[in-house]
């Protein structure tokens, strides 16, 4: 038996979950109240799902969402059970029922603020705007405010009311305090402050929820997306250096595959496991993309493994892009 993790964080890799769902890439999860699991899926044919349900056994219970955002990328489920899906090439965030019903979008759609960014490429990026330039995640807050991290072409944090009125924005591109390169993934504690994976500076951010900068986290290494369990611990999915790498930058022998890492909220490291040589291995991964845990602990992790693949131009179609691991 393969076991990851350490001490009481230790957990056991589910070979093949949900191999039999009609998953392209699962470049999102998240998990309900009910414990039905969510995945956001990206494919190349329109006809293709975008949202698949799963029970905990990979038993699909329901698809929906034939083109309702142009590419998939980001998905949080409120306490509502509504989901808030982030799509990035649609430059928007809308609001759906959890079995399809379209509610309302959060701020603007479909047009990209003004960043100086050439479309994936953030190096051409002079200056932060407002929503949105290629967003890529949402949280909601207990009173129902929203934060999207806004993302491949834009270098801020966006806060909404939950009326969805724009309340305000900030961050710039850089590397300072406040600063971001490719924001791109965020969480929320108890205590409501925001985990902001700051992917391109290798780094987590945490603000409070009007922006003020508290601390940041550096042991990780391009991190994705931040999920806060019912725990306290902190969850992290890192995209490392091997794979979802832009056109300009290259592997070295340094280069190492992605991992997941679980951190409590005093930013001391719990447990840690990937960054192995096989991307195909139970306890390794090829590229981490998001995060989240069920009521009994167990993580789901989806990977960008398709799209990373093809950017590198090598045959993804065997690689694993969504994993389960059940605590021990």
């Amino acid at each position: 038996m393969i076991t990851v993790g350490t001490g009481d964080l230790t957990f056991e890799p589910v070979p093949n979950w949900a191999a039999d769902a009609p998953i392209t890439e699962a470049v999102g999860v998240a998990v309900d109240s009910r414990d039905r699991v969510f995945i956001f899926n990206r494919a190349d044919d329109p006809e293709a799902p975008q949202i698949i349900v799963l029970d905990t056994g990979g038993n699909v219970l329901n698809t929906w969402g034939h083109g309702v955002v142009e590419r998939p990328h980001g998905i949080w489920i409120a306490p509502d059970d509504t989901l808030y899906l982030t799509d990035d090439l649609g430059h928007a965030v809308r609001q759906f029922t959890n079995d399809g019903e379209h509610l309302r979008d959060i701020g603007p759609r479909g047009t990209a603020s003004e960043t100086g960014a050439d479309g994936f490429d953030h190096r051409p990026i002079t200056r932060a705007a407002g929503p949105y330039n290629l967003p890529t995640n949402t949280v909601t807050a207990p009173d129902g405010s929203l934060f999207v991290t806004d993302g491949y072409g834009n270098a801020a944090v966006h806060k909404f009311s939950a009326e969805g009125e724009l309340i305000k924005s900030w961050g710039a591109p850089g590397a300072g305090p406040g600063e971001f390169c490719v924001p791109h993934g965020l969480g929320i504690d108890r205590d409501q402050r925001l985990y902001v994976a700051d992917r391109e500076n290798s780094r987590v951010q945490i603000f409070d929820t009007d922006g003020a900068f508290i601390t940041q986290w550096t042991d990780v290494i391009r991190p994705c997306e931040v999920y806060i369990g019912a725990d306290d611990l902190v969850y992290i999915a890192e995209l490392g250096t091997w794979a979802g790498l832009f056109p300009w930058m290259k592997r070295t022998a340094k280069s190492q595959l992605g991992r997941l890492s679980i951190f409590d909220r005093d930013g001391q490291l719990q447990a840690r496991w990937g960054g192995g040589q096989d991307p195909h291995a139970p306890d390794a991964f090829y590229t981490p993309h998001d995060v989240w845990l069920d009521s009994h602990g167990s993580i789901y992790l989806g990977e960008v493994s398709q799209t990373a693949a093809k950017m590198a131009g090598e045959d993804g179609s065997a690689l694993p892009s969504l994993r389960k691991f059940v605590r021990r």
